[in-house]
């Protein structure tokens, strides 16, 4: 006698799957219709500052480094050619030992100024930098 369990030789195993798919039909606009129903959080950020000046009131240190659109490099206020650059930090890094350099730098200037600045405190010495993007 054959087992009823057994499939025959000629007959093919089937799943019906229209309950299936059926089911995550209805999950799925279940889904879409009670989304924009759930409360979302949302965050308050401060506002910003009316203009980059007022952050320079905020943050001061005795070396201040700025570049400037046209990738000038000034030392607090006097202007520097980028061979100069490394002497000059040794000095001041030599007056202020202990204190961070402060960069302003402006949006529009190059990324590879900023990168030379960089790399010219961390040979003169300092490990952290305290950058302030202008616009």
């Amino acid at each position: 006698m054959k087992s009823p369990f057994l499939w025959g030789e000629n007959e093919d195993p089937t799943i019906n799957l229209t309950p299936l798919i059926d089911v995550v039909f209805v999950l799925l606009i279940t889904f879409i219709v009670v989304a924009p129903l759930l409360p979302s959080d949302r965050i308050q950020l401060p506002p910003a500052p009316k203009r980059a000046v007022a952050l320079k009131s905020e943050v001061s240190s005795p070396i201040s480094l700025e570049v400037r659109a046209d990738d000038t490099i000034w030392l607090n206020g006097a202007l520097l050619r980028h061979d100069e650059l490394n002497a000059a930090l040794v000095r001041a890094r030599a007056a202020h030992p202990d204190v961070r350099p402060l960069l302003y730098h402006d949006r529009s200037a190059r990324f590879g100024t900023y990168q030379m600045v960089k790399n010219a405190c961390e040979e003169a010495g300092y490990e952290e930098l305290n950058l302030v993007l202008e616009p």
